[in-house]
């Protein structure tokens, strides 16, 4: 489970902890290894990242435009509508792994996503950060869907989902407006009882 108090759960400051990952909400203070990080890996990352819109500060050059990008991000918490992770290991930040459009009622849903330094790939960080996620998605947030949509030739993300097993459900047409078009993406979900059935395997493969 997620290590946490209720008052620190209500201040967003969970920290998720695996076998070579931690995850955790990024802070001001993070900016300057946010910004490094973001910059060596700009055009690793850019092909698949919707737009900065015209007249927005780039929080990756403008300390106030992160901060004001970690408030955000806050009142998502506060509101249960997201939860925003850094991603670090034992050299420090390494990317982001995101809960995001979080929506109650009937639906019980959260949208994935995930984002790695370029230096960082392929060494299993990301699956580790994700399985992490998973596991407070369902057992802290008592979540019952899990979706997260990959660009079919976004290869390096596709081999996230390869990794995990995660059960695609098709092409949903239009998903997401990325890097200035509307892009079809391959649909992958877990459900809480597919997580039941798989939680030992999966924690024991990548957490424990």
């Amino acid at each position: 489970m997620a290590r946490w108090s209720v008052t620190a759960k209500r201040r967003g400051t969970a920290v998720l902890v695996g076998r070579h990952v931690t995850l955790r909400v990024l802070t001001n203070h993070d900016f300057e290894a946010w910004r490094t990080v973001r910059r060596r890996s700009a055009d690793w990352l850019t092909p698949w990242e919707p737009i900065v819109p015209s007249g927005q500060l780039d929080p990756t050059e403008d300390r106030g435009a992160f901060a004001a990008r970690c408030a955000a991000r806050m009142r998502e918490i506060e509101l249960g509508t997201g939860y925003g992770f850094g991603l670090f290991h034992e050299d420090g930040f390494a990317g982001e792994v995101n809960l995001s459009n979080i929506r109650r009622g009937p639906a019980q849903t959260a949208l994935l996503g995930y984002w790695v330094d370029r230096q960082c790939a392929g060494r299993g960080l990301v699956p580790e950060g994700v399985v992490l996620a998973l596991r407070f998605a369902f057992e802290d947030l008592a979540l019952h869907r899990v979706e997260a949509g990959v660009l079919p030739r976004n290869a390096a993300s596709l081999r996230v989902m390869e990794k995990l097993d995660l059960p695609c459900e098709g092409i949903t047409r239009g998903m997401l407006e990325i890097n200035g078009a509307w892009e079809d993406h391959q649909l992958f979900a877990l459900l809480s009882e597919d997580w039941v059935g798989r939680r030992e395997e999966l924690l024991s493969t990548w957490v424990w």
